[in-house]
Order: structure tokens, then sequence, then C-alpha cells
């Protein structure tokens, strides 16, 4: 049977943590638009509103549970000037973030609803974090010069 108290917490968790990576995401979608990397800044435009959307959701599956939702104290994160430092950054943000939200996930499964939610989340973010991957093999494999170019 599902803990709905650690689902709950979980949740918070996901809300507070999520909050600050689309407010991430929409910093450096601005950095990347003042260096003309339009389609970054673009991706992580849409990246951030998509994240706001997965909060939106989590807060709501925490007051259907009866849960007291937090706008929760957020730790300051970096804003990468350097395009190859935020890909490494952002992915393993996706790597460190998909290994808790397994357990998570795991531990909703009896919660039908809290478990939809959660399993599309993840397989949103390995999404994003595949995406991270496919880019350092392609800088690997066309240089970093022809990788930025693709970016404009």
């Amino acid at each position: 049977m599902a803990d709905t108290k650690k689902i709950l917490e979980g949740l918070q968790i996901i809300v507070t943590d999520l909050a600050q990576q689309a407010d991430s995401h929409e910093i450096q979608s601005r950095v990347f638009a003042a260096q003309s990397f339009s389609k970054l800044e673009e991706k992580y435009a849409e990246h951030a509103a998509e994240e706001r959307g997965w909060v939106t959701k989590c807060v709501d599956r925490m007051i259907d549970l009866g849960g007291d939702v937090k706008c929760g104290a957020k730790k300051e994160t970096p804003v990468c000037t350097d395009v190859l430092d935020w890909i490494k950054y952002d992915l393993q943000v996706s790597k460190d973030g998909l290994a808790w939200l397994k357990g998570l996930t795991e531990e909703a499964r009896d919660d039908y609803t809290t478990y939809d939610i959660l399993k599309a989340y993840y397989q949103d973010e390995e999404e994003d974090m595949y995406w991270a991957e496919q880019q350092l093999e392609l800088i690997e494999k066309i240089g970093m010069q022809n990788w930025l170019k693709t970016l404009l």
C-alpha cells in the first residue's frame, strides 16, 4: 500500500526543485538568446514552461491527497555562459533527479493517479537526459565549433 505521507513529501520536493529548475531554464534561455543561440533559447524557454506544467500537476495532486503545499526555499543554481558547461550540468541534474524519482515512482505504484503522473514525468525527464547525452556525443563527433553553428 502506498505511503501517502512519503508521496506528499516527494511531491513537495518535486514542486520546490522543479520550480527552481524552471526558473533556471528560463534564465539560461535568456543567456542563450544574448549569445544568438536561438535554438537553445527556444528549447530552454519551452522546457521551463513544460516544467511549470509538471509543478502544477504535482501541486494539484498534493491538494487531491489532502497535503499542505509549500513554496519551499530554493538553493542557488549556476547560470552558465559556456554552452558545453551548461549541457554537462543539466545532464547531471537529470541523472541525479531520475535516480531519486525512480524511488518515489515505485513508492506510488499503488496510488495509480500519482503513479501515472510520476511515470509520465520520469519519461519526460529521461528524454531530456537522452537529448543532453546525444548533444555531447554530437560534439565529440563533429567538434564544438560545428555543433555551435547548429544552434544559430
